[in-house]
């Protein structure tokens, strides 16, 4: 028997309600065991099913959550320039796919799970199936509420388009990026070390609204605030030698604690880089930002 349809919608937006309270703490991905340990006033409702990437509670009327396990995602997050993604019906019919339908007719919001590593992911939400295709036996889930409102989602105009591919750079990358980046390094600053996730940010080299500004790890560091703050506004430069160095004037400067200890005192000091030589930034990238630095 189904749950009632309000106290479905009740559990819908405490899940996304639980989901901002860890993002706003720091987390920057979500691992299984700690997803499928959800509850909802006391009652526990696992949010990923053991081997399928489909979450149907029996007692929803549609779907709650759908996943993409790090198999299939890699390196590569799936998102198209459109900011959809193509989800799969189960292999046999039956209610998976009757509850997938009507998370589409009933325009219900669920949470999409990207795999970033084995066992841990990133959450887009809510999200909303946009296109149901029942001869290829698929559905497109946009990942950003705005996204619902184009007329044609398969099918967008060029003003539409330009607007959902800055979306899609500027907001449904960034998670996997800041999952891989921080990943990389350790969850600390590469200047000053600090280890509170919730004050880190993932911070790119060369900005993603460059042609070539990609959501790679190697154009990014992990960044306190104010280190990644200065970075940006050419305040803190890092040579292509993986070196600090604080602008001349800001050096000169005679203020509180916080300038002499936070900015002056990283002058020279090396960068910690990721474990992985595969995910040291790119020196290029590195030389073409300093050079911005150093003008």
């Amino acid at each position: 028997m189904a749950r009632p349809a309000l106290e479905q919608q009740a559990i819908r937006e405490d899940v996304f309600r639980w989901l901002d309270d860890r993002r706003a703490a720091g987390a920057y991905e979500f691992s299984r065991a700690e997803l499928i340990s959800y509850s909802y006033q006391g009652e526990r409702i696992p949010l990923l099913d053991t081997g399928r990437g489909i979450r149907n509670p029996a007692d929803f009327d549609s779907t709650l959550t759908i996943m993409t396990s790090s198999k299939k995602t890699e390196y590569s997050d799936g998102i198209s320039a459109e900011g959809l993604v193509r989800y799969s019906y189960q292999s046999r019919d039956g209610g998976d796919n009757r509850k997938l339908r009507n998370a589409y007719d009933n325009a219900d919001p669920l949470v999409y799970f990207l795999g970033v590593r084995a066992g841990f992911f990133v959450a887009f939400y809510p999200a909303y199936i946009m296109h149901d295709d029942p001869l290829r036996r698929e559905v497109h889930v946009a990942l950003d509420e705005s996204l619902r409102f184009f007329d044609d989602p398969l099918h967008l105009n060029e003003m539409e388009r330009r607007y959902a591919q800055r979306l899609v750079k500027a907001r449904l990358h960034q998670p996997m990026f800041r999952a891989r980046v921080l990943r990389a390094y350790a969850t600390a600053c590469a200047i000053c070390e600090l280890k509170h996730a919730e004050l880190l940010d993932a911070a790119h080299i060369v900005p993603d609204a460059s042609s070539h500004g990609v959501a790679e790890v190697t154009n990014g560091l992990a960044l306190c605030k104010i280190h990644h703050a200065s970075y940006d506004r050419n305040l803190l430069g890092i040579t292509p030698q993986y070196e600090v160095r604080i602008d001349r004037a800001l050096l000169e400067e005679i203020d509180g604690p916080m300038l002499r200890h936070g900015l002056q005192d990283m002058h020279g000091r090396p960068l910690t880089l990721p474990q992985r030589k595969a995910d040291w930034p790119s020196r290029d990238r590195l030389a073409e930002k300093y050079d911005q630095f150093a003008a």
